[in-house]
């Protein structure tokens, strides 16, 4: 019975994906190179058998990391590890048909032909697009493992976060990474492949554990029909963002890729629909009894198969032809985005291009705390303004340094790249810090009762973790501040972050959680692990300025230029000397160092005070207990000592 419905999934989505892509001419002969049918339909089906696979993979880990509560006597847990364990695999197997057959139809070469498994092996790792097959399919052998081996709420928890992590390389291979402007593409296509892996596999999940969900199936399906909801949103918006950068004329609304995006617009509405009634029956009928959910379920399963069959045939379906001016200029077929124009002092305030990837995150951010905001205010507690203000002001620098002038011309400009990267490691970090997130979460956020992971639950475990205690101690978090300056600029990481979407990416995040986590270390509010005495905390601040300063002072007096293939390619109009460029970075990174810097010191220096001044009152509430005791204490021992002549006192 378990296997029904991973079944009526699967042959619904081979079905519709064979058929359709049939349609709409994904599977055509092509001109030159063709390597036969077998590689062309195996594509679709290996494709299809992939997006089923992983989406339960993170279905089941999801189910048993979050949604549903274990009892002593139950092997939910367990059960669903195992099953996740099995499903990885399958995954493990589709890459490896997605490989095979994505490198014939790359190559020329047909399956049968002597040299293709040699040369299969020789060059898989050259070309970028089996590449990501193969990162992709060594981060799957690692889930294998860990969720074999997962068994408690943790465990499964970060075998959930490497699975999601697995879909990153999957979003580099889409119709998007050939779009100008790739990185909004990839951004949506990474949104939508998060959200159809939650919803389907969430509920293809609940479905082939429901005999051993048994009295917990209601509080699974309430919590995951939130995340479902949340899901719908983000496909259908994430759909909207990539389908408008397919177009650009009204033609292009008719053609072939089009009409099949417009099914898959109606499959997702389908879906709205039957998940609105299906939760409404599901309030109103026992989800415990055999059979009930299954029913339920089973038709909505059905059209998800139906939509995942149609996205893998829109992935291979060509997109209408958007001109192609890469070869104009240089700076595109690096960055993904047109050379812009030459920088003015004015750009500073009018330069704007959205990154959506960094841009929704924090819209959300400032979103979800003003509302818990709001849920203490409703229920009479009180929380600062000024943290809520430096919270959304913290979250306005970012937005402008990765959307703003900082990130547009700090694709191309040494220069203002500094810029970028010093807001956010250092400005952005000293106003979200005090705003104290964690502490404004676990007191608006309800501890769950059911025994699931919730939200807060999940930051109370990071927060006291053995990891949380390793990053933010103070000396790590100062090596990892500086020495990721020197490792990022005098690697091979610079030029990466700068010619590739994921390098970029790669650098914001990194740079934003090490300044976090350095700024937290020093002068943080939210519960943690225990800080050093500020003293201390204060030396090791000197210290990190002084070795921010020495790389500062490093650039400015360099004579040798950094990335210099990628910025000599780049070539940017007004940058006439690339090296005054760079010494200007210097210069940046040691002026806009210095005031974060001074701030951060003061922040120490009054988190010290304020130490001292509840250490001194809480001496005197404890004197005011007990008639100062200690004190007379004291003075008992220092009468003792004079009355057998051992008066410490001096004479």
């Amino acid at each position: 019975m378990l296997v029904v419905p991973v079944a009526v999934v699967i042959a619904v989505g081979v079905l519709v994906a064979v058929v359709i892509a049939s349609i709409s001419g994904a599977v055509e002969p092509l001109i030159l190179g063709d390597t036969g049918p077998v590689v062309r339909y195996g594509q679709v089906v290996a494709r299809v058998l992939h997006d089923l696979s992983s989406s339960l993979t993170i279905g089941l880990l999801l189910v048993a990391a979050f949604l549903t509560p274990e009892a002593r006597a139950t092997s939910r847990r367990s059960t669903a590890a195992v099953a996740a364990a099995y499903s990885a695999g399958a995954w493990a197997l589709t890459c490896l048909l997605s490989l095979v057959f994505t490198f014939s139809q790359s190559s020329g070469l047909l399956l049968g032909d002597p040299a293709f498994w040699s040369e299969l092996r020789s060059t898989a790792w050259r070309l970028e697009i089996t590449r990501l097959i193969v990162i992709e399919l060594v981060m799957v052998v690692l889930l294998i493992v860990g969720a074999a081996w997962a068994r408690t709420r943790g465990q499964l928890a970060w075998a959930f976060t490497l699975a999601i992590a697995t879909l990153w390389p999957i979003s580099f291979a889409g119709h998007g990474s050939s779009l100008i402007g790739h990185e909004q593409g990839m951004t949506g296509l990474l949104i939508h492949l998060v959200g159809i892996s939650l919803w389907v596999g969430g509920l293809l999940a609940i479905v082939v554990l429901r005999p051993v969900l048994g009295v917990a199936m209601p509080v699974t399906l309430q919590r995951y029909s939130p995340i479902a909801l949340a899901c719908y949103v983000a496909v259908g918006a994430s759909g909207v963002l990539f389908a408008l950068l397919q177009a650009d004329d009204l033609a292009d609304l008719t053609s072939p890729y089009w009409l099949v995006l417009w099914l898959k617009v109606l499959a997702l509405a389908v879906l709205g629909l039957f998940g609105y009634n299906q939760r409404q029956l599901l309030l109103q009928r026992d989800t415990t009894r055999p059979g009930v959910f299954a029913r339920l379920a089973l038709t909505e399963l059905a059209v998800m198969g139906a939509a995942v069959g149609l996205g893998v045939a829109l992935s291979r379906t060509p997109p209408p032809v958007i001109e192609d001016i890469t070869g104009a200029d240089p700076a595109l077929p690096l960055t993904g985005f047109p050379t812009p124009e030459p920088f003015t002092l004015g750009k500073l305030f009018t330069a704007w291009e959205p990154m959506w990837l960094f841009l929704i995150p924090s819209l959300l951010a400032v979103g979800l705390y003003l509302v818990a905001v709001r849920r203490l205010h409703r229920r009479g507690d009180a929380w600062p303004l000024r943290r809520s203000v430096l919270w959304v002001i913290g979250w306005a620098i970012f937005i402008y340094a990765t959307c703003g002038a900082p990130g547009m011309y700090g694709k191309v400009m040494f220069s203002m790249h500094m810029v970028m990267h010093m807001a956010l490691m250092m400005a952005v970090p000293i106003f979200l810090v005090p705003a104290a997130p964690v502490t404004l979460a676990l007191r608006a956020l309800k501890a769950r009762t059911d025994k699931t992971l919730g939200p807060r639950e999940l930051i109370l475990a990071i927060v006291h973790s053995r990891w949380a205690a390793f990053f933010v101690n103070p000396v790590v978090a100062a090596v990892m501040f500086f020495g990721s300056l020197i490792a990022f600029y005098y690697t091979a990481w610079f030029e990466w972050s700068l010619s590739t979407h994921s390098g970029h990416v790669v650098m914001v995040v990194h740079f934003l959680l090490t300044g976090y986590a350095f700024v937290w270390a020093l002068a943080g509010t939210d519960p943690g692990p225990p800080k050093w005495p500020a003293p201390l905390r204060l030396m090791v601040l000197i210290g990190t300025l002084a070795a921010h300063a020495f790389f500062g002072l490093a650039l400015m007096t360099g004579n040798w230029l950094l990335a210099p293939t990628f910025f000599k390619t780049i070539d940017m109009p007004g940058v006439d000397d690339l090296l005054a460029d760079q010494q200007l970075a210097g210069m940046i990174a040691w002026g806009i160092g210095e005031l974060p810097t001074v701030v951060l010191a003061m922040m120490v220096t009054l988190d010290w005070l304020r130490s001292d001044n509840r250490e001194a009152k809480r001496h005197d509430r404890k004197a005011d207990r007990d008639g100062d005791a200690d004190l007379a204490a004291y003075n008992k021992h220092l009468a003792d000592l004079a009355q057998h002549g051992n008066d410490p006192r001096p004479r």
